[in-house]
């Protein structure tokens, strides 16, 4: 099924946009691991909508009610189940949406998909809406990772072209990464994020949108856990990343920019530090054959601009079988880049906790 999705660890996404509510839930967790649903809420809170200019007016607590798998605030092992209830929601604005699809999404697919019986209302299942149970899963994941010695961060890279701060991709500034998660704008150069910001409220008044890149640096992420060919450690991080809507491309280490090297420059050449293998370099982002080699994980998100902008724009008429205009009406980001960034520190966390439990089992996982 589209909406499942893992191995050892198995999580389903449930819910539309405008239905009564979105959840997840979440088979093959440790037991006994004691959840800091605080800190849960506040992960949860840094994807939420309606907090900054640069993202949707629409007004969401997100809070989370756990439903099943959690006992005296300890996984019990068994599924766990969250439910997350919609409240304001204006589906009023999508009516005309029934038979006109906005271009770049996803109306006319999912129309075909399932002969017009989706929810259309905000993007149905298809929305990014879908985001804040993933993030709850992830943010789960994550805490689990970190008790077994694995961190991530990450920040955005470039938003349309102006980039923030470059990083070493074999020593990554850790410290300043794990930083990020108290800004308001997740860059490392806050001047750049000015820029950022500015650009995004400059295509805000001209009703458009931008898209741009989020760069995600995991470390402590033991070596020799993967697979060749199928069901390797970046095909795994892949599947998950592109269900994330918006994703478009997905790199890893130096990316596209390792093509125009030679092998001489970019082979990332072992050497002993003490009785441990380190590389000298990180072009090829933690992963050698489907298998991590313990160097730090980094890899790139490309996401596209906002599919739902406000300018008019030429469209067709199912119904009538004629081309016609369209104005979206709604409320949506004029960048989805800044909220998609715990979405890929979620989504990642999700991969490699399935990862490890597949390497090493659940025993000993629920304990700090």
């Amino acid at each position: 099924m589209s909406s499942m999705w893992g191995k050892a660890l198995r999580i389903s996404l449930f819910g539309e946009s405008h239905g009564e509510g979105i959840g997840v839930v979440i088979d093959g967790l440790p037991s006994g691991f004691e959840v800091d649903l605080a800190q849960l809420r506040a992960f949860m809170k840094r994807r939420a909508p309606g907090q900054t200019p640069w993202s949707t007016a629409r007004a969401e607590s997100d809070l989370p009610k756990i439903l099943s798998g959690l006992y005296k605030g300890k996984t019990t092992g068994t599924p766990l189940t969250a439910v997350i209830l919609n409240h304001d929601t204006l589906s009023r604005d999508y009516q005309n949406l029934q038979d006109v699809p906005r271009p770049s999404h996803a109306d006319y697919t999912g129309r075909l998909r399932y002969k017009g019986a989706n929810d259309p209302r905000g993007g149905g299942h298809f929305s990014g809406r879908l985001t804040a149970p993933l993030c709850f899963a992830g943010g789960l994941a994550r805490q689990i990772l970190e008790a077994q010695g694995v961190y991530l961060a990450a920040h955005i890279k470039s938003l349309a072209g102006i980039e923030d701060r470059a990083i070493d991709l074999a020593r990554p500034p850790v410290e300043a990464l794990a930083q990020i998660k108290d800004k308001t704008f997740p860059v490392l150069d806050d001047d750049q994020g000015q820029k950022m910001i500015d650009l995004v409220l400059e295509a805000k008044k001209d009703l458009d949108s931008v898209g741009g890149i989020v760069e995600l640096v995991a470390w402590g992420f033991p070596a020799g856990i993967g697979n060749p060919i199928f069901g390797s450690l970046e095909g795994e991080l892949s599947s998950m990343l592109f269900s994330v809507p918006a994703v478009k491309a997905v790199s890893l280490g130096r990316g596209f920019d390792m093509t125009a090297a030679r092998g001489s420059e970019n082979n990332d050449v072992p050497y002993y530090d003490g009785n441990q293998v380190r590389f000298k370099t990180n072009n090829g982002g933690g992963i050698d054959g489907g298998i991590s080699n313990g160097m730090p994980i980094i890899f790139q998100v490309g996401i596209k601009p906002t599919a739902s902008i406000s300018q008019a724009q030429a469209s067709v008429d199912l119904a009538k079988g004629e081309d016609t205009d369209l104005v979206i009406k709604g409320r949506h980001d004029p960048c989805i880049v800044p909220r998609a960034v715990p979405v890929v520190e979620a989504a990642t966390s999700l991969v490699l906790l399935d990862q490890l439990i597949q390497a090493r089992g659940l025993q000993g996982m629920g304990e700090k």
